[in-house]
C-alpha cells in the first residue's frame, strides 16, 4: 500500500466513541480559551487595536508590532485553532462509529455558532465596540460552551442512554439553568455600564446608561438565589438518591461560591483588569457546570428506570 492509499485509509477509518469524546473536549476547551483571550482584548483596551476586519488593518492582514494591534490580532489568531477543533468535532461525529444523527445535528451546531461569532465581531468592530454587540458576543459564546458541553456529554453516552428522561429534579435543574443563563444577562449589562469599554481611545466605546452600583446589587441578588438553589438541589438529589445530580450539583456550587467571592472582590477593589479576567473564566467554568447539571437529570432518570426494569428468575415466577 502507497503512501497516498495509506492516508486515505487513516482520513476515513472509524473511529471509537471514547476518542470521539476526546475531540469533542477539545472544541469545548479551546471554546472556553477563546472567551477568555476575548476577555483579554477589552480588558487591555485593545479592541480597537485592528481597526478593521479581516485584515488587521485596511492595507494589511498581520499587526503590526505594537501592543494593542498584537493582543487582537492573537485573538482572532486563536479563531484557527477554535476553527480546527470544531472541524474535527464535525468529521469525527460523521466517521464515529456507530454514527449517531444527533451528534452530527450537535457539532454542525457548533458551525454555526462559530460563524455567527465569526459575523458579530466583524459587526463588533464596525460599530466600534458598541456594548451592545460586546454583551451579544460574549453571550453567544455562552450558547457554544452549551452546545460543545451537550455533545461532550451526549459523545460519552451509548445510542440508549442518549435518550434521555425527565426525573424527580428536571424541573428543579431546569428552573436553575433558566436562572443561570438570567444571571449571565445580567452580567453582561454590568459589563456593558462598567469602565473596561475594551479601547482606550476616549471618543469611541460608549457605556450603558446604567449606575454600575444599581446593576450591580441585581446581578449580585440573582447570584444569591443561584446558590440558594443549587444547594436545595443538593439536598433533594441526597433525598432522591441521585448521585450524579448530586455530583454535578456540588461542582457547580462550589465554582459559583468561588467566581460570587471574585465577584464581591473586583467590585470593592475598583474592578482590576486582572480580576475581571478570572470573573470571566469562573463565568465560562460555572456555566459549563450547571449544563452539566442539567443533563444530570436524564443520566439518574435512566439508571432508575433501568433498576426498576431488572427482574431476578425468582421475582419474575412469583404469581401476580
Amino acid at each position: 500500500m502507497n503512501l497516498t492509499a495509506r492516508l486515505r485509509a487513516i482520513a476515513y477509518a472509524p473511529i471509537s466513541p471514547d476518542r470521539y469524546q476526546r475531540w469533542t473536549r477539545g472544541a469545548l476547551w479551546s471554546l472556553t480559551v477563546i472567551v477568555v483571550s476575548g476577555g483579554a482584548v477589552r480588558l487591555s483596551g485593545s479592541g480597537l487595536g485592528c481597526s478593521d476586519w479581516p485584515n488587521c488593518e485596511e492595507d494589511q492582514f498581520v499587526a503590526d508590532l505594537e501592543y494593542h494591534a498584537l493582543i487582537e490580532f492573537a485573538n482572532r489568531l486563536f479563531t484557527g485553532v477554535v476553527a480546527v477543533a470544531v472541524v474535527l468535532a464535525v468529521l469525527g461525529s460523521l466517521r464515529r462509529s456507530p454514527r449517531r444523527a444527533d451528534l452530527i445535528a450537535w457539532s454542525f451546531g457548533l458551525v454555526a455558532g462559530v460563524v455567527a461569532q465569526i459575523v458579530l465581531g466583524a459587526l463588533l468592530v464596525r460599530t466600534e465596540l458598541d456594548p451592545r454587540f460586546t454583551m451579544g458576543h460574549f453571550l453567544l459564546s455562552m450558547v457554544l460552551l452549551a452546545n460543545a458541553a451537550l455533545l461532550v456529554d451526549l459523545a460519552g453516552r451509548d445510542d440508549l442512554a442518549a435518550r434521555r428522561r425527565p426525573g424527580p429534579l428536571s424541573r428543579t435543574t431546569r428552573a436553575i439553568t433558566t436562572l443561570s443563563a438570567v444571571l449571565l444577562v445580567s452580567g453582561t449589562i454590568v459589563t456593558g455600564s462598567g469602565p473596561h469599554s475594551g479601547s482606550d481611545e476616549a471618543e469611541v466605546a460608549a457605556r450603558l446608561p446604567f449606575l454600575v452600583r444599581e446593576v450591580t446589587r441585581i446581578h449580585s441578588i440573582i447570584a444569591i438565589v443561584l446558590l440558594v438553589s443549587v444547594l436545595w438541589l443538593i439536598r433533594a438529589a441526597h433525598l432522591h438518591q441521585q448521585t450524579e445530580a448530586r455530583r454535578r450539583a456540588e461542582i457547580a456550587l462550589s465554582l459559583l461560591i468561588a467566581q460570587a467571592a471574585i465577584g464581591y472582590w473586583q467590585y470593592f477593589a475598583g474592578v482590576p483588569v486582572l480580576l475581571v479576567g478570572f470573573h470571566i473564566l469562573g463565568a465560562s467554568l460555572s456555566w459549563i457546570a450547571i449544563v452539566r447539571l442539567h443533563l444530570a437529570t436524564g443520566i439518574d432518570a435512566r439508571n432508575e428506570s433501568e433498576e426498576t426494569n431488572k427482574t431476578t428468575p425468582q421475582q419474575a415466577a412469583k404469581p401476580g
